[in-house]
């Protein structure tokens, strides 16, 4: 693996997750702010969920971070459904609010751990950010100015989801992304396509409409999120 991958394993940066979400935070909090009232009531890619129903997943999650409320069972369908209808009755804008809170308090919660469980979470809000941006009919839904800081992060999660290795092709990286775990008994598998499609792939997204080479796995074992 060359010295001069960005995307390289060097060990873990506590700092990144935080730089994640603040990103992100400066990203999608103004288009959210300015959005008609209706467009939160479009369903996502994530099934059965509204705009507004993600959004609040994703503050609940966040704020369970920074609050130190990370029980046995968190971060489970279960939990997260309890969470998003427990703001049901709550206004969008404290929706938001809360949402807004969670993107720039957890960075140094999560910067304090010990090992990188939590890091999985700030990926998680990039892609749930996408998958709003994609609702909305906005381009770029899962690419943009935070992949620098979640492409690092995929790597790692994917490694810690036990997904089989992979080198990752995409048009603007001129050496390929090195994802999951190298087995002796499995070559590489290769992927060649663009970042949002590889996206899609490994956290379980529609791929309709998407061109992408896949030889070596399948869809189904890289999906980071089962």
């Amino acid at each position: 693996m060359s010295e001069h991958n960005p995307f390289a394993a060097t060990g873990r940066d506590p700092g990144l997750p935080g730089r994640l979400l603040r990103t992100e935070r400066d990203a999608l909090m103004p288009l959210l702010r300015a959005a008609p009232r209706e467009r939160f009531e479009l369903r996502t890619a994530c099934p059965g969920w509204t705009v507004r129903q993600v959004l609040a997943h994703c503050g609940a999650a966040l704020i369970r971070i920074v609050e130190g409320r990370l029980e046995k069972g968190v971060f489970l369908p279960e939990t997260n459904a309890k969470d998003v209808r427990e703001r049901e009755d709550w206004p969008l804008e404290r929706v938001l609010d809360e949402l807004e809170q969670g993107l720039l308090m957890a960075g140094p919660v999560i910067a304090r751990q010990d090992d990188d469980r939590l890091d999985a979470v700030a990926l998680g809000e990039w892609v749930h950010a996408g998958d709003v941006r994609e609702a909305f009919g906005e381009l770029g839904a899962y690419a943009g100015e935070s992949a620098a800081h979640a492409l690092p992060l995929l790597t790692a999660t994917s490694r810690r989801r036990g997904t089989p290795a992979v080198r990752a092709y995409l048009p603007d990286l001129s050496l390929p992304l090195p994802l999951g775990n190298p087995c002796a008994e499995r070559p590489l598998a290769e992927f060649h396509g663009d970042l949002p499609t590889l996206i899609r792939i490994y956290t379980g997204r529609p791929l309709v409409g998407t061109r992408y080479e896949l030889s070596g796995a399948t869809e189904k074992e890289l999906c980071i999120y089962r």
